[in-house]
């Protein structure tokens, strides 16, 4: 396997901790992670959370805490914040004013990593992976892939794992998912290798501009290898910007230097003609999988698994290990889970699908659907999602607080589609009792044998829903209850205390769907 070098060492507080008040903003289970390791270096450390019930988690901490979340106490040394904290957010303010580094908590593990101290044996090697939807499929997949090699590996970050527990339990090898924000954190942090996915309209509200959300994106191919989707325009582009050695992934034939898929005998393959066992640029390349292999199947799953290859054959990873972790890969719950059938009719749950982008991959692998959509769109546009799939649309039922935003592209690009509106969301407008019931009865009139009622919101669900897992629950539990309970039991959704946490406690109105950019994995 490649090695992974030690680095430099980086800026902020260095490695000797003792001392040093670092204020942690954020008490949810990653705030709660960074506590415990910085108290086990010799920090000081207080805790800044909206939520005192939050805050009362950690009372047998011997920290300080505090509801402010627009100050900097005084002789603070280093900001650690929660993903959701927006540069422009008070306390970031507040941090840049006072001359206070802020970083997040992927850094500071990145940091952490290059201390003997912490890490006696070196600094363990980064695999990471972004994008707009498919980070935690590939993530998945990566880890999958990597422990099938043997490796000590584990997936971390964004999908749920802290990467500081991840780095205290002395894993060597991280499949590290990063959202967005929190790689506008990291300022340092440069994977031996990294993939970013796809880039496509998502978070313009919390990044402010296109061109900031690439570039945040960006960040993640700044290490040696430099993995990108060919397939998509814009992450394309940030692969031919990045610095270091540079590979591409697409579903069509690979060229020499790229990862793609070719077909022999009707049997369709995924193919590598970028890493040295691939025999050189100039050769033919080594078959790692065969696609009919790869759950989820579809363009989505395939782009996902092209990236994990990738990633695990940059670090050297075997042709045999790739096959055999793809074949043990199993996606989580609300991606995609048929939860019900009768009929004729099949209730699929992609919760996850909580941007357009992800929305349209969901759609796109479906002939006739009925569409369960709404929620917060995050500044997106969902034209060119109505537009793609007009012709697909048996119906379609909407909720959620940006459901007229629904309502006015459909009219606009598919005026012949029954639409129900079954409002909810934070206007007032709930329908009484169950929303999501509704919602599922309206589906069911809509349905006729051989079609699909998908939940493929578009949007983030916390207008109405605890999280992205919990609008999943409640589809399953409806889709049930209406097709009379005889499909299969619902997949259940992720528990509390071990989802992605929600952003910033109460800082920015950022939601648990934003913190896991979900994917047409259906995520990212």
């Amino acid at each position: 396997m490649a090695e992974s070098g030690r680095g430099e060492r980086s800026g902020g507080v260095g490695a000797a901790w003792t001392g040093h008040h670092v204020l942690v903003a954020g008490a949810r289970r990653t705030g709660a992670s960074v506590v415990d390791v910085l108290l086990e270096l010799g920090a000081r450390v207080t805790v800044a959370d909206a939520d005192p019930a939050q805050l009362a988690t950690l009372a047998d901490r011997a920290v300080a805490s505090t509801t402010d979340l627009a100050t900097v106490p005084a002789g603070c040394d280093l900001v650690v914040t929660s993903p959701g904290f927006r540069p422009d957010s008070p306390l970031a303010l507040a941090a840049r004013d006072a001359g206070v580094e802020m970083i997040g908590e992927p850094e500071l593990a990145w940091r952490l990593g290059q201390d003997p101290a912490v890490c006696p044996e070196g600094p363990p090697v980064w695999l990471a992976v972004t994008g707009t939807n498919g980070k935690t499929t590939t993530t998945g997949m990566l880890e999958a892939i990597l422990l099938a090699a043997g490796l000590d590996a584990v997936a971390c970050g964004n999908i749920g794992l802290p990467v500081v527990d991840a780095l205290r339990a002395g894993h060597r090898v991280l499949a590290v998912e990063l959202s967005s924000f929190q790689l506008e954190w990291s300022p340092t942090v440069a994977p031996f290798a990294g993939a970013v996915l796809n880039v496509a309209d998502d978070h313009l509200d919390w990044h402010g501009s296109m061109a900031a959300y690439a570039a945040a994106k960006a960040r993640v191919l700044r290490g040696r290898i430099a993995i990108g989707g060919l397939d998509d325009e814009r992450a394309a582009g940030l692969l031919r910007s990045a610095p270091g050695r540079r590979v591409g992934f697409t579903r069509g034939e690979p060229r020499p230097g790229e990862l793609g898929v070719e077909t022999t005998r009707g049997v369709r393959r995924l193919l590598d003609r970028a890493f040295d066992d691939a025999g050189g640029e100039d050769r033919r390349g080594v078959v790692l999988a065969e696609v009919a292999d790869i759950v989820p199947a579809g363009p989505p799953g395939e782009a996902n698994a092209l990236a994990a290859a990738a990633l695990a054959r940059a670090y050297g990873v075997p042709a045999d290990a790739v096959a055999a972790g793809l074949r043990a890969y199993a996606p989580g719950a609300h991606r995609g889970a048929v939860v019900a059938e009768s009929g004729g009719i099949r209730w699929v749950d992609d919760s996850k699908a909580t941007n357009p982008h992800a929305a349209a991959a969901s759609l796109a692998a479906h002939a006739r659907v009925v569409w369960v959509a709404g929620g917060l769109l995050k500044g997106a546009s969902v034209d060119d999602l109505v537009l793609a799939n007009a012709g697909r649309l048996a119906g379609a039922v909407l909720l959620g607080a940006d459901r007229a935003r629904f309502l006015e592209a459909l009219a606009r690009h598919a005026p012949e589609v029954p639409v129900d509106d079954v409002g909810g969301g934070d206007d007032g407008a709930m329908t009484p009792g169950d929303p999501m019931l509704a919602a599922a009865r309206s589906a069911a009139t809509m349905a006729r044998p051989g079609d699909v009622v998908l939940l493929a919101p578009a949007a983030a669900s916390m207008d109405m829903f605890r999280d992205y897992a919990a609008r999943g629950d409640a589809f399953a539990a409806a889709a049930q209850r209406v097709a009379g309970a005889d499909g299969p039991a619902a997949e259940p959704g992720l528990d509390p205390d071990t989802a992605p946490e929600p952003g910033a406690d109460g800082a920015s109105g950022v939601t648990g769907d934003d913190l896991v950019e979900p994917a047409a994995d259906p995520s990212s």
